[in-house]
């Protein structure tokens, strides 16, 4: 569906062309303008608004149709009027009934409403030119409202925020805006769902720029504003203007606390980290020993979520008021840890058996019980330095969004939010950096990102990064320029650089030690200060060094923090200058690797052929083309199959090519005949189309390795 490119020229007397030109200028202002973008933004954001109020009274009326309440968690152990004769074993029986209807759902029209549907939006926005099938907003909010009426333990914001990003590439897609733009208003999308769902604009903004769009600019910060502010006012409308949570009044009582708030992000990070390991070992679990078909994993592992239920109900769905309560002091310790380890299973779970809903809300339940459990110990021991509990669990609550997502921002601006009390800025801050610091120590990942590293996709490094591994400094290194002496005078050293054309010559002495480089900087330098009795061992600077069997990305950022015009390769033992490398000389390696590679795929198209160990293509100017590939990076965790059997028997994906094999901290040579083994790193270059075929090949685990 598209606006006539027509003139109308062809109608009598030209009745027609005055009307469609106008036409044709206002869709031309649309899509290409930036004015055009305002009304964009708020039509995307009215869209988002209208998707999130539509999906919690979508909950709220499966929740109703199999509890007989808007909202079961705290309701206790009682039994549902439409499962007579059941009493509270009914929880056992509406998860398998929900998965019977979403699982099929699911899996028959839109597979990316599986999950918790974030990293399908990040993933859309970084590979995919901002494009999301139309039919995902519809498939999400069924699959995701049936998930959580029927029990699932997860939230509601990720299908929202899916939803309203589907939305906005929806409309994107219709106007044929272009790709910059389309990433745009995905994130518009988002943020006006998370802005509708929490009456929360400022962190609505601050999502969709931190986790979905990753970009801060000016033009891109207006629009995203302006769409949040539109689903706000539309949430507003349907909800009311106040808070979706009743959190206690914040209290600091004592400047110590701050040391117990750093304390408390320690902690928090633990739990974040760990919900997120458990998240994706549930998934490998179910993965591995599922035998039947995926449509039909919901109804049955919904039998565990349920009898899961049936001893704490209160993690039945989202769980708000079991939340709030927690804060306000309603619950003992014990129950608080309970509640804590019991989400961090249920949620799994749900996410591991094919249940479609969000991570957000259980994180914040998870700080929530982890944050006021803590706050209770504290107070036991030391009552007239601390305040409430609850004061623990509120900064509790941004401390584990932030230490799984390491969204800091965000995590910040929706705790201010929903408090509206300035007084726990100070505190947040303080668990929130701890806990985002601490969780990118111990994993490289995120639980958004991890979903995607997974499947081979990294989209915080590039998909630059795997090739950038694979190929040595000795791939892309030039023959050594000829060297200065070191008592060369300046004059000579000027004519030298003018002469060869370069920016920087080594300095070798006469045993054939390397002394450094001389860069045009320092020999401008010497010339404005009149330093003319210089020679070329005073103007020489002391550069880092390469060896050629380092891999090209330990040697580009060598070359970004050097900020110098190139860097020496030496021998082992670092006595001897054997080569010369640039930025340049990176990129054209990486050019040829790129172009040997998917030609070899093309020849092959039905079989994975392995990379040469030596570079036989010829470098040509310029980046090759990769359309179409995803260069995947995947580690065999197990000892299922294709360990065991040689490279030229897997079963790979069609029109795949096997670029390298590292085993313990070696990279191999490739053949048809390499036997793989469990531990083994892939790095393959896979048809776009045939990426999620990598699923069935093999059970991988995260590879958490970032370095060469």
């Amino acid at each position: 569906m598209g606006v006539s490119r027509s003139t109308g020229g062809s109608s009598p007397g030209g009745v027609l062309a005055a009307p469609v030109g106008r036409l044709d200028r206002a869709y031309d202002w649309l899509r290409g303008s930036s004015p055009g973008l305002l009304p964009l933004g708020v039509l995307v954001g009215a869209g988002a608004g209208a998707g999130a109020v539509a999906f919690r009274y979508l909950i709220v009326g499966f929740t109703h149709l199999f509890t007989g309440r808007s909202d079961y968690s705290d309701a206790g152990r009682v039994g549902s009027p439409h499962f007579p004769g059941l009493g509270v074993f009914f929880v056992v029986l509406a998860p398998v009934l929900g998965g019977l209807v979403y699982g099929p759902l699911i899996e028959r029209f839109a597979k990316e409403a599986r999950g918790h549907g974030v990293p399908e939006v990040m993933l859309a926005v970084a590979e995919r030119g901002g494009r999301i099938p139309a039919a995902v907003a519809v498939v999400k909010s069924l699959a995701s409202a049936l998930c959580i009426g029927s029990g699932g333990s997860v939230g509601r914001e990720g299908p929202i925020v899916q939803i309203g990003s589907a939305l906005g590439s929806s409309i994107g897609q219709v106007l044929r805006v272009p790709e910059s733009r389309l990433r745009l208003l995905v994130a518009c999308g988002a943020a006006g769902g998370i802005s509708a769902t929490f009456n929360a604009p400022i962190a609505g903004v601050f999502f969709g720029l931190e986790l979905i769009l990753r970009d801060f600019q000016a033009d891109s910060f207006g629009v995203v504003v302006l769409s949040s502010v539109t689903a706000d006012v539309i949430g507003r409308a349907a909800f009311g203007a106040h808070p979706f949570l009743t959190l206690p009044a914040f209290q600091l009582r004592s400047p110590l606390e701050y040391l117990f708030y750093v304390v408390l992000g320690l902690a928090a990070t633990l739990v974040g980290v760990g919900f997120v390991r458990v998240l994706y070992g549930a998934e490998d679990l179910f993965d591995r020993f599922w035998p039947g078909p995926r449509w039909a994993r919901p109804a049955t592992g919904g039998v565990l979520l349920g009898l899961l239920l049936l001893g704490l109900p209160q993690l039945y769905g989202v769980g708000y008021p079991v939340l709030s309560g927690a804060v306000a002091g309603h619950y003992v310790l014990w129950l608080l840890v309970a509640l804590l380890v019991g989400k961090i299973a249920a949620t799994s779970l749900t996410i591991a058996i094919g249940g479609s809903g969000g991570v957000f809300a259980p994180s914040l339940f998870m700080g929530a019980m982890a944050g006021t459990a803590f706050g209770t110990v504290l107070h036991h021991v030391v009552p007239h330095l601390t305040g409430a509990p609850g004061a623990y669990g509120v900064i509790g609550m941004g401390a584990v969004f932030a230490g799984a997502s390491r969204a800091p921002i965000t995590a910040v601006l929706i705790i201010f939010e929903l408090t509206g009390d300035y007084r726990v800025i100070l505190p947040l801050m303080a668990s929130i950096v701890i806990a985002t610091a601490l969780s990118s120590r111990l994993s490289a990942e995120t639980i958004y990102t991890l979903k995607l590293r997974r499947r081979g996709i990294d989209i915080l490094r590039g998909r630059e990064t795997s090739l950038m591994e694979v190929i040595r400094v000795a791939d892309a290194m030039t023959p050594v320029p000829e060297a200065l002496a070191p008592d060369l005078a300046l004059d000579a050293v000027i004519a030298r650089l003018s002469d060869e054309a370069r920016d920087a010559l080594p300095v070798v002495d006469e045993a054939g030690t390397y002394r450094g480089a001389v860069t045009s900087r320092e020999v401008e330098a010497a010339a404005r200060e009149n330093v003319l009795d210089a020679t070329a061992a005073d103007l020489a600077v002391a550069t880092p060094t390469l060896r050629a069997d380092q891999h090209l990305d330990e040697a580009l950022g060598s070359l970004v923090d050097h900020d110098r015009t190139g860097l020496p390769v030496v021998s082992a033992d670092g006595a001897r200058l054997i080569g010369w490398v640039t930025h340049r000389d990176v990129l054209a390696a990486y050019a040829a690797r790129i172009q040997h590679t998917v030609s070899e795929a093309a020849a092959q198209p039905d079989t994975v052929v392995p990379a040469e160990s030596e570079l036989t293509a010829p470098v040509r100017p310029g980046l090759a083309r990769m359309e179409g590939y995803r260069v995947i990076d995947l580690r065999l965790a197990t000892d299922a199959p294709p360990v065991g059997q040689a490279v030229g028997a897997a079963n790979w994906p069609p029109a795949s090519l096997l670029i390298a094999i590292r085993r313990d901290e070696e990279w191999i040579t490739v053949s048809e005949a390499t036997v793989l083994a469990q531990g083994d790193r892939l790095t393959l270059l896979v048809p776009a189309e045939h990426v999620d075929d990598l699923d069935v090949l093999v059970a991988s685990g995260p590879s958490t390795d970032t370095g060469p």
